[in-house]
């Protein structure tokens, strides 16, 4: 596939505005895996990131070396990353003859979305990479993009027809460039000195990112990208399949991890969801083409005929080569942007909180800011907190799903929100994967708001999303806008395929995540091949030509695609203006992505997969809350129980839903099936044998 140059792109925006497989928690020795650890865990649950952990700069230059070594013997130029574990990138590095640019596409004959885009600089795409597999991963579970690729696409397994779509279906546009929650980089002092970072394209599901640990702990991640393709695996077959996928860049990324392997014991393909077991990497030791041991020192590397240091264009927006290659943070201390609370009401629950650079907690609880617009008052700061209190109750109870080992508490985190979107409060268990705090806002914004009487006016207002041409001719002015969609059309769609004619315009319909999680798959009822899409979904299907696939999936990309490629052409120095943190109203290329109307209450995103419910006082919205960062039925049990516990505790008449208001009392038109509220696992606590916690509630 022929790809546009960097100065053709340049002047068309101008124009317009050995290691996973081989033993060892990973100690950074090339005289072995084993390093300083052992082959397993070393007993490491989540109580290891208290020690000051972090990937030294001396670390990532040998793994960047390793890659680079793999990389050469397989006669691909590939770009690579490396990041700590809150995404800061301490590593870019650019081998001779790596693709400037690369293309989006999961299979042919798909119309629409991100898909067939040729100017994602590969910078980026090794980035994504890198940071995905540092935030899926903990001290319980070691994920790779490879495993996100399974837990993403229309089916779970990928390719095996007629069963739902994945657990995680959607978190890919997480994370995003244009979240305001996530930081940003910038050479200087100020609140955003510290991360978590935003990722230039959400997670990827794309093979090639493999997370770093070190005494058992997680300290980041590599990304790789060589084969010019940014991608997924269409399929989860297992067995090393040389065609399955990505298999380059998964072997450079595997060779660069040797000495920082996840502990067997806490791997992907360790931990089991639906009686599925997940993937980790389709490589193994054998696969390698070099011994990683014998990689020679980065110091050859730099400048020599490998490659360098790489910080112009799409590297600005996250590393500055100048510095060279820079030692990441340590977990769990402030200087990462996360840190143990001191917060009396949270004191015994082991809970952790976001700080600012000056180590001063970003969102600690706080009353609503929307009383004035409410006919009742408003979420007040006792009771943000005690929700927030009760729902990690609830997680520190409850039986993890991706932990290991078996036993394991749930750790999550957890996000209260108003009606209009304002954080008013976040808190974490010791150990939750980092993905999901992004998430768990996304999640509280979205119930919050489609619960709202303010949906349809919302989407109606914003910007159409503007689809690129795949194909940039260098003989135009200007890339062409292959189509705008219309916002609207899916509020049209979603109150013709409910049958109410006023769903989302009079906020008398409670819907939690799950519930517009139905709402946006391919097929309704979920994995049901051949019936039509959710209407908030693009069309979809196994045959090309088809609409759907994780790189164009219908709202949730719609409301956020015109600022992703904003931040793309930015990140390149196309442009010289980046996306605001705001992933809503921001206007196509043809507009030259002014900003119009923006939905202040989803300036992150909206998610599609379960964890999240409205909060009310009596029959009226007040806020949302969002759980992210275990098992979806264990994210559905902290939010509405928690909320439920923190409603029987304070008796202000904050809660759940009246339960003739939840969603689940819909069946759309022409369907049997109703839509879902929450599913809360059947024996979900550690301390009890209560089945069915959430009955009746």
């Amino acid at each position: 596939m022929s790809r546009p140059s960097k100065r053709v792109i340049v002047g068309l925006f101008a124009a317009t505005a050995f290691a996973l497989l081989l033993t060892g928690c990973g100690g950074g020795s090339r005289s072995g895996e084993a390093g300083t650890g052992s082959a397993s865990s070393g007993g490491c649950s989540g109580s290891c990131q208290d020690t000051a952990t972090r990937l030294e700069a001396s670390q990532a230059r040998d793994i960047v070396a390793q890659a680079v070594t793999e990389a050469q013997a397989r006669n691909a130029p590939a770009t690579i990353a490396v990041v700590d574990r809150v995404g800061n990138v301490l590593a870019l590095f650019g081998m001779n003859g790596a693709d400037d640019f690369v293309t989006i596409t999961s299979r042919d004959g798909v119309d629409g979305g991100l898909e067939d885009i040729e100017f994602i600089p590969g910078t980026l795409a090794a980035i994504a990479k890198a940071k995905t597999a540092a935030y899926l991963s903990s001290e319980g579970n070691a994920f790779t993009t490879r495993t996100a690729s399974q837990i993403v696409q229309a089916h779970f397994n990928p390719g095996e027809f007629k069963t739902a779509g994945g657990p995680l279906f959607g978190v890919q546009f997480s994370q995003l460039p244009c979240s305001d929650l996530a930081t940003r980089f910038e050479s200087g002092s100020g609140s955003d000195a510290v991360g978590p970072r935003r990722s230039p394209l959400g997670l990827s599901a794309d093979p090639g990112g493999v997370p770093l640990y070190h005494n058992g702990t997680v300290v980041g991640g590599i990304g790789v990208i060589a084969d010019g393709i940014y991608g997924l695996a269409p399929k989860s077959l297992g067995g090393g399949d040389p065609a399955n996928a990505a298999i380059t860049d998964e072997a450079i990324a595997v060779a660069g991890a040797f000495g920082f392997s996840a502990p067997p014991d806490r791997r992907g393909d360790r931990i089991t969801v639906e009686g599925k077991t997940l993937r980790f990497t389709e490589i193994g030791p054998s696969g390698l083409a070099t011994d990683p041991r014998n990689a020679p020192a980065f110091a050859t590397l730099d400048g020599g005929v490998a490659g360098q240091l790489v910080d112009d264009g799409p590297a600005q927006a996250y590393y500055r080569a100048a510095a060279g290659v820079v030692t990441g943070s340590a977990f769990s201390k402030a200087d990462s942007g996360i840190r143990s609370s001191t917060r009396p009401a949270f004191a015994g629950q082991d809970a952790f909180v976001l700080v600012d650079n000056a180590d001063t907690p970003r969102f600690p609880p706080r009353a609503g800011t929307d009383g004035a617009s409410l006919p009742v008052a408003e979420l007040a700061a006792n009771e943000v907190e005690t929700i927030l209190s009760e729902a990690l109750a609830v997680a520190n109870r409850a039986r993890a799903q991706i932990r290991r080992p078996l036993g394991s508490r749930a750790r999550v985190t957890i996000s209260v929100v108003d009606t209009r979107g304002e954080v008013l409060g976040i808190v974490r268990g010791r150990d939750a994967p980092v993905f999901g705090i992004d998430v768990s806002l996304q999640k509280a914004r979205t119930a919050a708001f489609f619960s709202s009487a303010d949906a349809a006016s919302g989407l109606n207002g914003v910007p159409d999303a503007e689809y690129l041409d795949a194909k940039l001719d260098a003989g135009t002015a200007l890339p062409t806008v292959k189509r705008a969609e219309r916002i609207g059309q899916y509020v049209d769609a979603a109150q013709d395929f409910l049958g109410l004619p006023t769903a989302l315009e009079d906020g008398a319909v409670a819907f939690a995540d799950r519930s517009g999680g139905n709402l946006s798959r391919p097929f309704y009822p979920d994995g049901i091949d051949g019936n039509p899409p959710g209407p908030f979904s693009k069309p979809g299907g196994h045959d090309a030509p088809t609409e759907w696939s994780p790189f164009s999936v219908g709202l949730q990309l719609d409301l956020s695609y015109n600022a992703i490629i904003q931040h793309v052409a930015f990140a390149a120095g196309l442009i010289g203006a980046d996306t605001p943190r705001n992933c809503t109203g921001v206007g196509g290329l043809s507009a030259g992505f002014a900003v119009g109307s923006p939905i202040d209450t989803v300036r992150s995103g909206i998610q599609i997969f379960p964890g999240s419910v409205p909060i009310y006082r009596g029959d009226e919205l007040v806020g949302g809350i969002g759980v992210s960062g275990d098992g979806i039925e264990q994210d559905d049990l902290i939010s509405f129980l928690g909320l439920h516990n923190a409603s029987e505790r304070l008796d202000t008449g904050i809660g759940n839903a009246p339960p003739r208001m939840r969603a689940d009392r819909i069946a759309p038109a022409g369907f049997d099936e109703r839509l879902r509220y929450v599913q809360c696992p059947q024996k979900p606590f550690l301390d009890s044998d209560d089945q069915r916690v959430c009955s009746g509630k």
